[in-house]
């Protein structure tokens, strides 16, 4: 289906209304005009972009706004943003390609972090064997922040099991829980607190934060490895009149992350348990693992997120609730999914 207009939470499809849970719009900010007027002021005094490498001579000081920013949000010692997060994904695994000696991967990782010959972390629900070796080695476990279709972040106590001549490094994934979980939509990187040489985070930012681009988090010494790829030097940054919204709009995110946490809580409060549906109170997705629910909720005149990740996979179909929804259009949605309680 083709739309003419942002969905936000009513879409228009072949001139008929329709409720809207889908999309990635998690604080509601595409359409936040608060949001837009910085957006709009910023790209006057930045320009619509800024195709300079950010190694030239002349540096723009909205990059040191939005980065301090996101290493205070982020809780990390340092950050740098690139131009999108499949990009900061890809950065960071070339660089950890010549500091790791054997990758391992938690399933169905998000393709921005992906690298080949890497192993599964767990084997029949076990730790893999090849951790509990006796060669001493520097590991990179991979992760999303929240697996795909999981509704809590990765427990990361595993870690207290793998023996000390592993020297570690987490890469975390976070653009579905940054600007979500944690304290005021942190995410989880900060509360990643084992005996581990270094945690690394990635994020897209074109999904809550509501902006194109994307963030590596880390400590100042990869985050200074990071800027020094040739990958990095010689492409374009993320728009400067972005990076700069991402200072000025700190207290939007934590009014519309706060009213994200409330439409979560009602929603929890009204609806009754179901087996076809996975949900937590704490995160903006609802997976439907029925079919009939999908359909039911069109007929409805509800429309969800509903794609598959890879050609050959089963349709992903989850509800997306955002900071915009208003109170009737979540009973709606409750009282559907709940006269479909079987």
């Amino acid at each position: 289906m083709i739309v003419e207009k942002f969905p936000d939470r009513i879409i228009e499809i072949d001139q008929e209304l329709y409720l809207y849970f889908g999309g990635t719009a998690y604080l509601g900010l595409p359409t936040n005009k608060d949001f837009q007027d910085l957006v709009v002021k910023n790209i006057l005094n930045w320009g619509t972009t800024y195709g300079s490498s950010r190694t030239a001579n002349v540096k723009l000081s909205a990059y040191d706004y939005g980065e301090k920013f996101l290493a205070s949000h982020i809780g990390s010692e340092n950050a740098v943003t690139v131009s999108s997060g499949m990009l900061a994904g890809k950065l960071v695994i070339d660089l950890m390609k010549k500091q790791t000696d054997c990758f391992f991967h938690f399933n169905d990782i998000h393709a921005a972090i992906r690298i080949e010959n890497s192993l599964p972390l767990f084997e029949n629900g076990k730790l893999n064997n090849r951790l509990f070796d006796s060669n001493s080695e520097k590991i990179t476990i991979l992760t999303d922040g929240v697996p795909s279709f999981e509704t809590k972040p990765v427990d990361f106590s595993f870690l207290e099991q793998i023996p000390s001549h592993k020297e570690i490094t987490i890469l975390v994934d976070e653009s579905h829980s940054f600007g979500i979980t944690g304290k005021n939509g942190s995410g989880i990187y900060s509360s990643i607190q084992f005996p581990i040489k270094r945690k690394v985070m990635v994020s897209s930012l074109g999904k809550a934060f509501g902006l194109t681009g994307g963030v590596i988090a880390s400590d100042s010494e990869f985050i200074t490895q990071i800027k020094e790829l040739e990958v990095f030097t010689s492409a374009a940054g993320m728009n400067p009149a972005f990076v700069q919204t991402l200072s000025d709009a700190s207290e939007i995110y934590s009014k519309q992350h706060k009213k994200l946490l409330e439409n979560l809580n009602y929603i929890d409060s009204i609806l009754s348990q179901n087996r076809n549906i996975k949900f937590d109170k704490n995160y903006p997705l609802i997976y439907l693992l029925s079919k009939d629910l999908v359909e039911k909720l069109k007929i409805e005149k509800i429309i969800i997120a509903s794609f598959k990740y890879t050609k050959d996979a089963e349709p992903l179909n989850r509800i997306v609730v955002t900071a915009n929804h208003l109170k009737e259009d979540l009973d709606k949605l409750v009282d559907i999914l709940n006269s479909c309680n079987y």
